[in-house]
């Protein structure tokens, strides 16, 4: 895929009810910390906001309340499922963020990151599709949001975005308003 493309995914797939999105890249060796990145998912509204604070999963809330999306750590460096039946009704999209951990490395960046991407895959890990991240001057980058599921009409889908922040996990709070 490239940025800004879409796939049906339920619709090309009768049936799919489940999805895993596995994250996955290459860091750059330093003498230094090296970068921590880690995995959000963010269930939002119609406008394209966070439904709520409850509505986010990382490290810190690795179960959506309504149990429809859950980290799990298995094939790749961060995976998230998404049980789509379960989705709640107001949740019109759920957008996929890495980020830089500023506690682990302080204002780190993504300049040391290579060959990241996100796939989406059935359960069993029958790969659906994938979008490799474009690589290119990430050293002002410290978010970048890999791509989201969306509802379209009773299906779901999913686009490839590669969009970074320069304004951090601030940006994306405000963004998708989040109290951070």
């Amino acid at each position: 895929m490239i940025a800004g493309a879409n796939a049906a995914l339920t619709a090309e797939n009768p049936g799919l009810s489940e999805v895993l999105l596995g994250f996955g890249w290459d860091t750059i060796p330093s003498r230094g910390a090296q970068a921590e990145l880690v995995a959000m998912a963010i269930m939002c509204d119609a406008e394209g906001h966070s439904v709520s604070n409850d509505h986010l999963v990382f490290f810190n809330q690795i179960v959506s309340d309504d149990g429809s999306v859950s980290f799990v750590d298995d094939r790749d460096d961060e995976e998230i499922d998404v049980n789509l039946a379960l989705v709640p009704a107001d949740v019109a999209k759920i957008v996929f963020i890495v980020y830089v951990d500023p506690d682990v490395r302080g204002p780190g960046n993504f300049s040391a990151v290579r060959s990241a991407y996100v796939r989406v895959a059935t359960r069993d890990n029958r790969e659906l599709v994938r979008f490799v991240v474009p690589a290119g001057d990430n050293r002002t980058i410290n978010v970048m949001m890999f791509g989201e599921l969306y509802r379209h009409r009773d299906d779901w889908k999913f686009r490839a975005l590669g969009q970074g922040y320069a304004t951090g996990l601030r940006g994306v709070a405000a963004d998708f308003r989040i109290d951070l």
